[in-house]
């Protein structure tokens, strides 16, 4: 898979994208992570990519020019599946998108700045608009780098183990049982005996019942 980032920030998306289960999966060859700064497909001599809005409103908004230059570079090159922009107004992110991006063969992140980019983008070039929640970021990189590690770990081989991505909460719309590790007693609190008891029927039962248990109270809107 690969994985293009547009940003006006690459320094933002370092340190995020090259450590731990990400920084492996790259080693391993099962991920490519291109960052692009739209600055160098700018044809003006200060760099600028953003302009005042038409209509006199507040803020910056970004270029259309050094945009569609970057993409259409890339573009070139190779096929995209999705050309994605990460925008407050998105559809709402969750595991089961994270799932269905991890199939893909190549995609684009455009990270959103300043009040956000010319809608021209948004019309003619960009094929998902995603959105990790109902709040604003200063800009789209954060939600770049949230939705690279969501995708890139659950692709096969990523994660040495690779069933506990498919126990992780959301895979099948609900939150995860409890989990312990040693001691078994820990200032008079007890591991379930079921957990210590080698019965995996039983186990697998208890942690049924729990995920589902834990839904209802936490998050039921997953249960619809």
């Amino acid at each position: 898979m690969r994985i293009d980032i547009l940003t006006v920030v690459p320094e933002l998306l370092q340190s995020p994208l090259n450590e731990s289960i990400l920084k492996r999966a790259q080693q391993k060859g099962l991920v490519e992570i291109h960052i692009h700064n739209i600055r160098d497909y700018t044809f003006d001599k200060h760099r600028q990519v953003d302009d005042y809005p038409f209509g006199g409103e507040a803020g910056m908004v970004m270029k259309p020019e050094p945009i569609f230059r970057c993409v259409e570079a890339l573009q070139a090159e190779r096929s995209y599946d999705e050309i994605i922009y990460t925008s407050p107004d998105g559809v709402r992110y969750d595991q089961h998108e994270a799932n269905r991006l991890s199939t893909l063969e190549n995609i684009v992140i455009l990270c959103g700045h300043y009040k956000g980019i010319d809608y021209r983008v948004r019309e003619h070039l960009i094929t998902r608009e995603i959105s990790i929640g109902d709040y604003v970021l200063t800009g789209g990189e954060l939600a770049a780098a949230i939705i690279a590690d969501s995708v890139i770990r659950i692709i096969p081989g990523a994660i040495g183990d690779e069933a506990s991505a498919l126990t992780d909460s959301f895979q099948d719309n609900l939150l995860a049982p409890p989990v312990y590790t040693r001691p078994a007693e820990f200032r008079g609190w007890r591991v379930p005996d079921v957990l210590l008891s080698g019965n995996f029927a039983e186990i697998d039962k208890w942690q049924e019942q729990q995920a589902l248990e834990r839904t209802e109270r936490l998050r039921p809107d997953l249960l619809k």
